[in-house]
């Protein structure tokens, strides 16, 4: 059974056809970091994670590209009002790369406890202003945008001219246009939906770079069509993000792509699916949004207690990654227990050492089925993976494999009970699964000291920093541990306690 994808833009799941052979081209936006990483990005990037391992292990050789969005973005995901950066900046009195520096490092610390494999690159978009400023030239010069005050806009009703703008999501200028707010007297752009490329900068914007229209800074689509033509080419294979980018950004990046270089940037495009918390949609204006460290710490209102980096995972698993997740306490400690039981299964099928095997002719009829049914599931791995990416029907079949495991571990199957290839399949199927494909990693199963050990010896490093007045390390070890779910509390005579 070959890959197939659900595309976008397509609205069709089709056979997966990298453009070179082999070889598979992967972008995906990455996040906007000017405040914490939040869990619906935490979805996106384990998904395109899966994705990128599966892709892996299918024997492609893949180039994963993940931007990170450090200027350009400005309130409201308009072109007009303050940059997110400059306006944090002001508020804490830094340099606005300060505030990019700190949740560049806070996202992918996040990204590494979850278990998600680096991207081939991560470029940003104050790295490559220069390509954006060539872009807008090209664009203008094919004769999609124009120029008012300095800022230059991309023009949306003469781009429809020719190709549907909204093609990405099935709908017409016409009924995008209806959504729209009429352009004040104070606007300069000459339709609607056109949107900036280049921005004019104010003296006080804290942003801004030299291009051949004055001081400015690059407006927030043109960076990922600029950075995937160049680490990609003009056209490429996979484009990813959450299904909140499709209808303005992906549509945006859809248009500039192709009145630059005349072809559509991606082959495929892929979206996953928002998050709920008990059934409404995660917000912070409703309270029942949580960031990730909350959710490992257990420090928030709505959660009953602390949940690993893993479960968190395994939890996001268990749903395809275009239907929606619903967050709530039963569903994470369900996925705790759910992850214990299918690791202890693993871990005691790769301690099986069978000493013989029967050959499949020798069976007798009640192991050729238990034989034939183990293949069945094995098989159904594969197949589900290349249907779409589901995993969580990969996880069901697992599921169904662990009651054999735990027979024959209490002898109610003997090892012998499956042919020796089949038995090897399993073994190596289940690892190449739980730990390449899906990216989980060891669960303890209990404490022998040795963590006890471990946090004293950390305790005395941040008593010693303390006192040292190196509060970063002291700091640093604090948040790093409540990161993992330990809390570290400092005692009123001077002494540190510490509880999971």
């Amino acid at each position: 059974m070959s890959l197939k994808i659900y595309n976008t833009l397509t609205r069709t799941k089709s056979e997966f056809k990298p453009i070179t052979p082999n070889h598979v081209g992967m972008y995906v936006c990455g996040p906007t970091v000017y405040s914490d990483v939040h869990l619906g990005n935490c979805r996106t990037f384990i998904s395109f994670d899966i994705i990128y391992r599966y892709l892996k292990y299918l024997g492609y050789k893949v180039r994963y590209v993940r931007n990170i969005t450090d200027a350009g973005h400005l309130e409201g995901d308009r072109d007009e009002g303050d940059d997110k950066f400059s306006k944090i900046a002001r508020l804490q009195q830094v340099e606005p790369m300060e505030i990019v520096q700190k949740y560049t490092v806070g996202f992918r610390n996040v990204m590494q406890l979850l278990n998600n494999l680096p991207p081939s690159i991560e470029p940003t978009a104050t790295g490559h202003i220069a390509e954006q400023i060539e872009m807008t030239k090209q664009i203008m010069a094919n004769g999609y945008a124009y120029e008012v005050n300095n800022t230059i806009y991309f023009d949306v009703e003469k781009y429809n001219k020719e190709q549907p703008y909204g093609i990405l999501t099935n709908r017409k200028l016409e009924d995008l246009l209806e959504g729209t707010r009429e352009l004040g007297g104070q606007d300069e752009k000459r339709g609607r939906l056109d949107f900036a490329l280049w921005i004019r900068a104010k003296p006080e914007h804290l942003m801004q770079w030299p291009s051949p229209w004055g001081m400015g800074f690059p407006g927030w689509h043109i960076e990922c069509s600029a950075m995937s033509e160049k680490y990609l080419g003009k056209n490429f294979d996979i484009h990813g993000g959450g299904m909140d980018l499709a209808a303005t950004h992906h549509t945006n990046e859809i248009a500039q792509s192709r009145a630059c270089y005349h072809t559509s940037p991606a082959n495929y495009w892929v979206h996953t699916n928002m998050l709920t918390v008990n059934g409404t949609r995660m917000s912070k204006s409703l309270g029942n949004g949580f960031l990730p460290e909350e959710l490992f710490t257990g420090n928030h209102p709505l959660l009953e207690k602390a949940y690993s980096p893993m479960v968190v995972r395994f939890f996001m698993l268990q749903t395809h990654y275009r239907s929606t997740l619903d967050f709530s306490n039963e569903a994470l400690q369900a996925s705790e227990k759910g992850l214990k039981r299918l690791w202890e299964a693993y871990e005691l099928l790769e301690n099986f050492t069978p000493d013989s095997y029967r050959d499949g002719n020798e069976q007798l009829a009640g192991d050729t089925e238990l034989d034939a049914k183990v293949l069945a599931l094995i098989a159904t791995f594969d197949e589900s993976m290349n249907d779409d990416f589901n995993t969580a029907k990969v996880l069901a079949n697992m599921f169904e494999l662990v009651p054999i495991i735990n027979s024959i571990k209490e002898g109610l199957i003997k090892t012998t009970a499956l042919s020796s290839a089949t038995f090897i399949l399993l073994q190596q199927k289940f690892k190449a699964y739980l730990e390449d494909v899906f990216g989980l990693t060891r669960i303890s199963t209990g404490d022998d000291g040795t963590l006890d050990g471990v946090m004293q010896l950390l305790i005395e490093i941040r008593k010693e920093s303390k006192a040292k007045k190196d509060y970063a390390t002291s700091d640093k070890i604090r948040k790093q541990l409540n990161a993992l779910g330990i809390e570290l509390k400092d005692e009123k005579d001077g002494g540190m306690s510490w509880n999971k």
